[in-house]
């Protein structure tokens, strides 16, 4: 048992450290909204897979893979929102150098508000129906078959979860304590429009991607 855990913790870290559409979202809602707006985009991101953990231990996550148009249709909405993120990304970048290089003074920069930067977070991982799979594939190979099986693979997604809070916290840290210099005009004009290009990359390959 011990043995099975630490090898779910092992492919678990792999898979979390490895960037992605919440990580992305993140570094941005941290620029926007402090060190407080990256948490709370962390909090919704493992608020969202804690969710796909219950789906998955009900049952609910086996009807939607199951389901090809379903499937496709929480697939094609999640890119969708991907790619509206980071047109946003890229229309501030461009409204903010556009301002800067026509009154010559600093534009004042946005700010995102806690209660967007869990929702953001939130809709982020429960439009990418790929967690969906991914939590369907691995967690039964760790939970123990039995009557306890629900609350092991409900267990497990949780434990998956707040490593991802803790991984994307440690993000925002490190990203808010350099936000001077990157919440400098020209360095967030750059790491907005990368930031947003990026956004919009993921957003189509998602949709691109086969199951």
């Amino acid at each position: 048992m011990t043995g099975s855990f630490l090898a779910f913790l092992g492919v678990s870290i792999i898979v979390i450290v490895t960037p992605g559409p919440d990580t992305a979202i993140t570094v941005r809602n941290t620029l926007l909204g402090g060190r407080s707006g990256g948490i709370l985009t962390a909090l919704g991101v493992s608020t969202g897979q804690a969710i796909w953990a219950l789906a998955t231990a009900i049952g609910v996550v086996a009807l939607l893979v199951a389901s090809e148009p379903l499937f496709l249709a929480v697939k094609y909405a999640g890119a969708a929102y991907l790619v509206w993120l980071g047109l946003q990304s890229l229309r501030a970048a461009w409204a903010a150098r556009h301002s800067e290089a026509a009154s010559g003074e600093r534009p004042i920069a946005r700010r995102l508000g806690p209660a967007a930067a869990f929702r953001q977070g939130v809709i982020s991982d429960l439009g990418n129906p790929k967690m969906a799979v991914f939590f369907a594939s691995l967690l039964p190979q760790f939970a123990t078959p039995g009557d306890g099986m629900l609350t092991g693979l409900f267990a497990l997604g949780l434990v998956f979860s707040l490593m991802t809070f803790l991984w994307l916290v440690f993000y925002a840290v490190v990203v808010a304590k350099a936000g001077d210099l990157l919440r400098r005009g020209r360095v967030r004009q750059a790491i907005e429009a990368v930031t947003g290009t990026v956004l919009i990359a993921l957003g189509l390959r998602l949709a691109a991607e086969q199951r």
